[in-house]
């Protein structure tokens, strides 16, 4: 994983910008495509003189991963590692403030019924821990107010982690409408997850955008909802948003991109390790935390990968399934 912060928020902008400007591109409750995605790899066309067989250029390598040293066993080391990952206000910028309440149960986490209705459950034997704060942006001006989580799951392994991240590709196929807390909606939900290398995603193992509508009995709407969640071994880091009235989607991207990636890189420097350009392990010592991410998010600059993925293609291979681990999602 790349440690440039300029590079890691850009990435992050590239794709999700670019997934605003696929809104020809949905998928059906199956999991398959119903528009091609036309070649839209993010790898540049051929060259004069090249014939579209040659083997595009390789996307750069991970030089970072997780250290099974350093990965928490217990419960205590896990929410250890969360509080020294989670965002605070700082992180999505001047004038964000904390809600009440402020951070949920630690001991219960969000779970999708089969009635696409979101609800708190005890833990299952597949989390060690997980914590979710909630923010607010204060409406000013010709701008409402925009409701923000960020959450942090730490998993016993890293296949909990891509299972809780498959699952949750599926739940915009299954439940394009919603239902959270307080009679809140989220409708019109799609979907994008890229693993590394795939459509300009150079800084998560994995990644998922989730972009759709939100409303609620106080507020109003429909307004611009927008999740994302990606990880790190067995760390899933997340961020949602729903925006009021005044706001369109892509100045919401641009407004609350931050936390996630600067997430990631705070588990990077908890619990990671660098890899060497022969992919063994380099000496930890020489290694240093990542810094933090502050830039301007980037253009929208590669197309989208393929919406609806399911687990199982070659893009996104299934993870085994851990039992007693329900697809998550913190609710605004």
């Amino acid at each position: 994983m790349k440690h440039a912060s300029t590079g890691l928020r850009c990435a992050v902008g590239a794709a999700v910008s670019a997934l605003l400007l696929a809104s020809g591109c949905t998928a059906d409750r199956t999991g398959n495509d119903s528009e091609s995605k036309g070649g839209a790899t993010g790898n540049p066309a051929p060259t004069e003189g090249t014939g579209a067989e040659d083997d595009p250029a390789p996307a750069p390598e991970p030089t970072v991963e997780a250290d099974p040293a350093k990965v928490p066993s217990s419960k205590d080391a896990a929410r250890k590692l969360i509080r020294e990952v989670i965002a605070g206000p700082e992180l999505f910028g001047a004038g964000t403030r904390r809600a009440s309440p402020y951070e949920s149960d630690p001991e219960t986490w969000s779970v999708l019924d089969d009635g696409c209705v979101w609800r708190r459950e005890p833990l299952p034997e597949a989390v060690l821990a997980t914590l979710t704060r909630h923010f607010e942006l204060p409406a000013a001006q010709d701008k409402g107010p925009v409701r923000m989580t960020v959450t942090v799951t730490v998993h016993p392994e890293t296949a909990d982690a891509a299972w809780e991240q498959a699952g949750m590709l599926e739940e915009a196929l299954s439940c394009s409408e919603q239902t959270l807390s307080e009679g809140r909606k989220l409708t019109g939900l799609f979907s994008n997850a890229s693993v590394w290398g795939e459509a300009g995603n150079n800084y998560a193992e994995d990644s998922l955008f989730e972009m759709g509508s939100c409303t609620s009995p106080t507020d109003g709407g429909p307004y611009p909802y927008q999740y994302q969640q990606a990880t790190f071994g067995p760390v899933v880091v997340s961020m949602s948003a729903c925006a009021g009235e005044g706001w369109e989607a892509k100045e919401l991207l641009q407004t609350v991109n931050g936390p996630v990636p600067r997430m990631l890189l705070r588990a990077e420097g908890e619990i990671g390790r660098p890899v060497d350009d022969t992919g063994s392990k380099a000496d930890p010592a020489a290694h240093s935390a990542p810094g933090g991410a502050g830039n301007t998010p980037g253009t929208a600059g590669d197309a989208p990968g393929r919406v609806g993925d399911t687990p199982g293609t070659a893009a996104h291979p299934a993870p085994p399934k851990a039992d007693g681990t329900p697809a998550t999602k913190e609710g605004i």
